[in-house]
C-alpha cells in the first residue's frame, strides 16, 4: 500500500499539532461569535480555520514553503466567496460585514497554524477576539454621538414627486434651487410611478451638507405647482 510507503510519523505528528491548534484557536474565535448569535458561529469558524490549516499543511508537506505560499493565496481568494455568502443587503443597510471579516481572520489563523507558525496564529486570535469584544464599547460610544451633517461624508439625494405633465419644469426648478443654495447636482433620475406621478431624484455632488439649508430648499420645492411630495435623504458612501 502506498500509505505505508509514504507515512512518516514525525511529519504526521506535525500535521496533528497544526490541525489541533487551528481547531482550538478557531473555537476561541467562534465561541464569541456563537455567543452573540451571529450567522457564522462556532462550527463555521472552526471549520474555516481547520480547512485553511489543512490546505497549507498539505502544500508544505508536498512541495515545501514555496508551494504553501501559493496555497495561501488560493485560501485568501476562496474564503472571499464564503464570506460573501453571509453578507446581506436590506434596503439601505448592509449586514454581515463583520461576520465575513471574522471568517477571513479565522482562515488567516488556520493558515498560520498550517505553516507551523502557531504562536503567530495565537497572537492573531487574540487580536481578532479583542476586535470583536473590547472595541464594542467604543463603537457604541461613537454611535451615540449625534451626526453632524457638515462633517460627515455621505451621498445626498433630493426627491420630488410630481404630476407627469409638470415633470420637466419641476426638474429644472429642482436643479436651479439646489445650485442657488450652492449644492451642485451630479445626476438627475426620473422614475415613473404609473400614470399618476413621477419621482425626480437629484444626487448632489457635495459629500457634506447643512441640514438646515437643505430643509429650506425642500420647503420651497414643496410649493412648486404639481409637487405632491419633497424630501431629502442621505446614505453612507461605504
Amino acid at each position: 500500500m502506498r500509505f505505508i510507503q509514504t507515512f512518516q510519523l514525525y511529519p504526521f505528528l506535525d500535521t496533528v499539532v497544526s490541525l489541533a491548534a487551528a481547531f482550538v484557536l478557531g473555537t476561541l474565535i467562534g465561541a464569541e461569535r456563537q455567543y452573540r448569535q451571529r450567522t457564522a458561529g462556532l462550527r463555521t469558524n472552526v471549520l474555516v480555520a481547520v480547512g485553511a490549516a489543512a490546505f497549507v499543511d498539505l502544500g508544505m508537506r508536498l512541495a515545501g514553503s514555496v508551494e504553501a505560499v501559493r496555497v495561501i493565496s488560493y485560501v485568501v481568494s476562496g474564503i472571499g466567496f464564503l464570506g460573501a455568502g453571509v453578507i446581506m443587503k436590506e434596503g439601505m443597510n448592509v449586514r454581515g460585514l463583520n461576520t465575513a471579516a471574522t471568517l477571513w481572520c479565522s482562515a488567516a489563523v488556520g493558515a498560520c497554524t498550517g505553516a507551523d507558525m502557531i504562536a503567530e496564529g495565537a497572537l492573531l486570535t487574540g487580536f481578532v477576539i479583542a476586535g470583536n469584544t473590547l472595541l464594542r464599547p467604543l463603537v457604541n460610544a461613537i454611535n451615540r454621538i449625534p451626526i453632524d451633517e457638515q462633517t460627515s461624508e455621505a451621498t445626498y439625494e433630493v426627491r420630488l414627486t410630481v404630476e407627469p405633465e409638470l415633470a420637466p419644469a419641476a426638474r429644472e426648478a429642482l436643479v436651479e434651487h439646489l445650485e442657488a443654495a450652492n449644492y451642485p447636482v451630479g445626476d438627475v433620475d426620473l422614475d415613473e410611478h404609473g400614470e399618476t406621478s413621477v419621482e425626480i431624484v437629484a444626487t448632489l455632488i457635495s459629500t457634506a451638507v447643512d441640514a438646515g439649508e437643505l430643509d429650506a430648499v425642500v420647503a420651497r420645492l414643496r410649493r412648486l405647482p404639481g409637487v405632491t411630495h419633497a424630501a431629502w435623504e442621505s446614505s453612507t458612501r461605504d
